[in-house]
C-alpha cells in the first residue's frame, strides 16, 4: 500500500559496507530532490536530520495476489540485518529515477528476516510499474522501515482494523506476527471491497484464522451486482458494523488504513461519537 505525504529523506553510507557502496551513487541526487515539510526539521536539532541508510536490493520474488496488484520480494543483501517493527513502511525508488520516491507499508512482519515484503496496487507511475513490469532480479533501492502504524500487542487489547482496497496490507502483518508469536491479543479486520475480486490475502487470511483463533476476517462488499451469489455482507463499513465487533471498549484499539473517505469515517466513528480516547486510534492514509 502507498502512503500519503512527503517522504523525509535523509542518508548516510557506512564505510566499507558491502551494501551501500552502490547506494552512495545516488547520495547526492537523492538528497538534492528530497521533499522537506517544515515538521521534518527539529527545533532542539536544526542542523541535525535522524539518518536512514539507503540500501540497494534484489527483487526476489513476486507474486500477483490480484491482475492489478502484486507483492514483491525485496531480498535483504549480505551482513544487512535492520531493526524495525512490524506496521512500518518502506520508500522505494528505481536506480534510474532516484528523484521519484513512494512509500510503501511492509506487509511482511518485524519476524520474517532475511527480505521484506510489500503489496503494491496499479497506481501511479510507480504502482504501474511495478505491478507491470517488476521481475526476480530487479534491482530497487530502499530507505529502510519508518512509522508509527505499529500493532499494540497485549494479551487483553483488542485491535480493530478497519481497511479499504489495498489499505488491508499492513494488517496482514499484523495477523503474520500475532501468530508466530501465539499471541493472545484479539486481531479483528474489517475489510471493504468493491466486489469479491477484490479481496487481497482472501486464502492467506481465512488460513490465519485456522492458525490463531484470536484473529477473525470479516470482509463486506459494496458493488456487487444484485444476482451475485455472494452470501457474505454487502454495503459500506458502518458505525453499526464496527460496534458490533467491540466487547471492551476501554481494551479496544483502533486502526484504520485505506482511502481517505474510510479513515476519515473511523477517525468521527471514534473519536467523535464513541468519544474514545484519540490514543486509541491509529490511521494511515493514502489518498
Amino acid at each position: 500500500m502507498r502512503i500519503s505525504g512527503s517522504v523525509i529523506l535523509s542518508a548516510f553510507v557506512i564505510r566499507n559496507s558491502p551494501w551501500a557502496i552502490n547506494a552512495a551513487r545516488f547520495l547526492s541526487s537523492s538528497i538534492q530532490s528530497a521533499s522537506f515539510t517544515r515538521a521534518s526539521i527539529s527545533p532542539k536539532l536544526p542542523h541535525l536530520v535522524m539518518a536512514k541508510p539507503i540500501v540497494e536490493m534484489e527483487i526476489e520474488k513476486v507474486t500477483m495476489e490480484l491482475p492489478d496488484t502484486k507483492t514483491i520480494r525485496l531480498k535483504w543483501p549480505d551482513g544487512y540485518n535492520p531493526d524495525f517493527k512490524t506496521g512500518q513502511f518502506i520508500t522505494l525508488y528505481w536506480p534510474d529515477t532516484p528523484s521519484y520516491k513512494r512509500a510503501y507499508s511492509l506487509s511482511s512482519c518485524a519476524l520474517d528476516r532475511g527480505f521484506f515484503e510489500t503489496t503494491v496496487k496499479r497506481d501511479g507511475k510507480m504502482g504501474t510499474r511495478i505491478v507491470d513490469w517488476a521481475k526476480p532480479g530487479d534491482k530497487m533501492f530502499v530507505i529502510p522501515p519508518t512509522g508509527r502504524f505499529l500493532p499494540v500487542y497485549e494479551p487483553n487489547k483488542h485491535l480493530i482494523c478497519v481497511a479499504g482496497g489495498s489499505g488491508v496490507t499492513p494488517f496482514r502483518a499484523f495477523v503474520r506476527e500475532a501468530t508466530k508469536r501465539k499471541l493472545e491479543t484479539k486481531v479483528t479486520i474489517l475489510y471493504s471491497v468493491r466486489t469479491t475480486n477484490d479481496i487481497i490475502f482472501n486464502e492467506e487470511f481465512h488460513q490465519l484464522q485456522l492458525q490463531n483463533s484470536q484473529f477473525n476476517f470479516f470482509v463486506t462488499c459494496t458493488r456487487l451486482h444484485p444476482q451475485d451469489p455472494w452470501t457474505g455482507r454487502r454495503g459500506r463499513i458502518t458505525a453499526e458494523w464496527v460496534k458490533e465487533h467491540i466487547h471492551d471498549l476501554s481494551n479496544t484499539v483502533f486502526y484504520a488504513c485505506g482511502p481517505n473517505e474510510l479513515v476519515e469515517f473511523a477517525e468521527h466513528l471514534v473519536l467523535a461519537e464513541m468519544k474514545v480516547p484519540k490514543e486509541q486510534i491509529k490511521t494511515e492514509k493514502w489518498g
